[in-house]
C-alpha cells in the first residue's frame, strides 16, 4: 500500500480568542510577522490571522472578538495536543528566561533535554509553548533529523537511556565520513599528540 508522503508541515491552526491577544502574542512576544488575515471560510463569525514562524510555514489563529482569554490549561487527554515546539537560536534561547519574565510571562526554567534545552510558559488561552534550542548544527548538506536518526542507533547500540552530547558529536563524526570523501586510508592521526 503506498503512504501520502509528507514533506513538511505546512501550517498549524489554533482556536485563539479575540483578535488583538492573538497579536500580541503570536507577534509581540514570539516575534512572527502578522503576514495576512481573511474571513474564517468555514464560519463567517471568525477571523483567520496567518503568522510567520520564520521557515516558511505558518502558524494561523482562528479569532472571535466575542471570545475571551482564559488562562486554563487546555486539555492533556489522549487525543489532545500536548504542546507546540518553536525552535530558537542558541542566542535568543540565553535571553529567554529575562525577556518573558519582562513581560510578567511564568516559565519552567530551562530543561536539559540531551540535545537540546528547553523553556515552557502558557500562551494566554493556556496552551503549552516550548522554545526549543538544539545543542548542536547538523553538517552541510545534512539536516537536524539525520543527526538525530543517527545519534539514536548510536545510543541504541551503546545502550544508554537517551541521546547525550556524545552521541550527537559521534553521529556528526560519522555523517560526515560517509558524505564527505578523503584519499586517506584512515582518517585518524599517525602519531598522537
Amino acid at each position: 500500500m503506498r503512504t501520502l508522503q509528507a514533506q513538511g508541515i505546512h501550517h498549524i491552526t489554533f482556536v485563539g480568542a479575540d483578535r488583538q491577544t492573538s497579536i500580541d502574542f503570536w507577534e509581540g512576544v514570539l516575534g512572527m510577522p502578522f503576514v495576512f488575515e481573511q474571513p474564517n471560510l468555514d464560519n463567517a463569525s471568525e477571523s483567520h490571522l496567518y503568522f510567520d514562524p520564520g521557515d516558511g510555514r505558518l502558524i494561523t489563529v482562528f479569532t472571535n472578538d466575542e471570545r475571551r482569554p482564559d488562562r486554563t490549561r487546555t486539555s492533556t487527554e489522549p487525543g489532545a495536543v500536548h504542546h507546540l515546539a518553536i525552535n530558537v537560536s542558541r542566542a535568543t534561547f540565553s535571553q529567554a528566561m529575562e525577556r518573558l519574565a519582562e513581560r510578567g510571562i511564568e516559565h519552567s526554567g530551562v530543561k536539559d533535554r540531551g540535545f537540546m534545552d528547553s523553556i515552557y510558559f502558557s500562551d494566554p488561552l493556556g496552551f503549552l509553548v516550548e522554545l526549543a534550542a538544539y545543542r548542536f548544527e547538523p553538517p552541510a548538506g545534512s539536516s537536524h533529523a539525520e543527526v538525530l536518526f543517527e545519534a539514536h542507533r548510536i545510543r541504541v547500540e551503546n545502550g544508554d537511556r537517551s541521546i547525550a552530547e556524545i552521541h550527537l558529536a559521534d553521529a556528526i563524526e560519522a555523517i560526515i565520513a560517509r558524505s564527505r570523501p578523503s584519499l586517506s586510508k584512515d582518517r585518524a592521526p599517525e602519531q598522537a599528540g
